[in-house]
């Protein structure tokens, strides 16, 4: 099974972070949990409620990775397309599709 680098590590949670500050002023943070080859990502709101966003799946390169939007109705994570039309991509276009959708900003998209 492939897994993260540590250096992937460190800066997938830095390019998450600095995304977050830049487009989605209503993030205080981004919290993610690294479980073998997943990155699970939260987003924290000002009052402290934190929102299950997405999955990303690591493939082996640190620009290129599988996205899963969080359904909160099933309490799961389903694998979907990024509005590139394609199942893989950049972490902050993971990160703007999910913000997107939970934040209600569909302009992320265009």
């Amino acid at each position: 099974m492939v897994t993260i680098p540590e250096s992937t590590k460190g800066s997938v949670e830095y390019r998450l972070a600095t995304r977050a500050r830049e487009r989605w002023p209503d993030l205080t943070r981004i919290n993610t949990r690294i479980r073998a080859r997943f990155v699970y990502v939260d987003g924290v709101l000002p009052d402290g409620a934190v929102l299950k966003l997405c999955r990303l799946r690591y493939a082996g390169r640190a620009n290129q990775w599988g996205f899963a939007i969080y359904r909160a109705s099933h309490d799961d994570y389903e694998d979907s397309y990024l509005p590139t039309g394609t199942m893989t991509g950049s972490v902050e276009d993971a990160l703007d599709t999910a913000c997107g959708l939970y934040l209600n900003d569909p302009t992320a998209w265009t």
